[in-house]
């Protein structure tokens, strides 16, 4: 989400995204199609985009939606499949909601 609000995101990460005022109406509906496209993608329709297209999305912009919303679906897929774990900078970092700066990680070997 962009600006990343700790108690919004943390609201996203739970499900609970409904229940926050302070979200935009480009949010919400950000969030209504990602949430739909992300757990029953075979059941969206015409009708599931609308919020989007109401705001001005066009088909160009609701397929950079949908992109983003599979890429992130299918890193955190392999990521868990794998069994990855964050380095301890980046977990330091999401627990503390303090942003990861260049440098705070160990470079690859």
């Amino acid at each position: 989400m962009e600006g990343g609000v700790p108690d919004v995101v943390q609201a996203i990460k739970e499900r609970r995204w409904r229940d926050v005022r302070s979200l935009t109406d480009r949010d919400r509906a950000l969030c209504e199609v990602a949430e739909k496209l992300s757990a029953t993608p075979t059941r969206m329709t015409q009708e599931d985009w609308m919020p989007l297209r109401r705001l001005g999305f066009d088909d160009r912009a609701c397929l950079e939606v949908a992109h983003i919303v599979g890429i992130f679906n299918h890193l955190t897929r392999l990521a868990d499949g794998f069994g990855l774990e964050l380095d301890p900078a980046t977990r330091e970092a999401a627990e503390t909601q303090r942003p990861l700066r260049r440098g705070d990680r160990p470079e690859a070997p």
